[in-house]
């Protein structure tokens, strides 16, 4: 079986942050949605990026990276319309997901890779649990395809999640990156890479 193919989820408009904040520098100076767009690709290459219409920026950086991307003009719709539309324009391959949020720039490659390997070698639905929490990235077997390419609302594939959890595999990694997220500027104050205070963490 072929490797997954990666979804970067960056459509969103962050309203709580105030500006665009996929663009909001890091402390190491990197781009916030492009640190995670980085990891992403890196792991998986020929990964899909799901972008707002007129987001200029996002899209040079994203296309530079190498991302194949996708403009979503449901962007009211939700983050679950945004991942319907990418797996509507890749289902053809018939190679499953592994989906990312472009807001959480800590994710480490390895972690992308294992979740990405589990798909490959099988598993229906796979995500990392860190300290007896689930996190992101979430690997799809491709039998998820037609539910996947249905969903709606800001909720995403939590309810296919929460519906089917006896075929979730929690695969436990040594990565805090994945319980964070990023909703304010304040939480850019330290990095949590680096041992410092953590943004918060994702309920998503």
């Amino acid at each position: 079986m072929s490797a997954p193919i990666g979804v970067l989820l960056a459509a969103g408009e962050g309203r709580r942050f105030g500006t665009h904040k996929l663009l909001h520098p890091l402390p190491d100076g990197r781009l916030l949605g492009v640190a995670a767009a980085g990891n992403l690709i890196a792991a998986l290459p020929g990964s899909v990026a799901v972008i707002r219409p007129g987001d200029v920026e996002m899209q040079t950086a994203l296309a530079g990276l190498g991302f194949q991307l996708i403009v979503s003009a449901e962007v009211a719709r939700g983050m679950g319309s945004s991942l319907a539309l990418a797996v509507r324009a890749t289902r053809s391959c018939n190679q499953g997901w592994v989906v990312a949020l472009a807001d959480m720039p800590w994710i480490e490659r390895r972690t992308i890779h294992m979740i990405a390997a589990r798909v490959e070698q099988g598993a229906r639905l796979v995500a990392p649990e860190y300290g007896g929490r689930r996190g992101h990235p979430v690997g799809f077997a491709a039998q998820w395809g037609e539910q996947l390419a249905q969903l709606s609302g800001d909720a995403g594939a939590r309810t296919l999640l929460s519906e089917n959890l006896s075929a979730l595999e929690l695969l436990a990694v040594d990565d805090p990156g994945v319980l964070l997220d990023v909703d304010s500027a304040d939480q850019l104050l330290h990095d949590p890479g680096r041992g410092r205070s953590p943004a918060v963490q994702s309920d998503r």
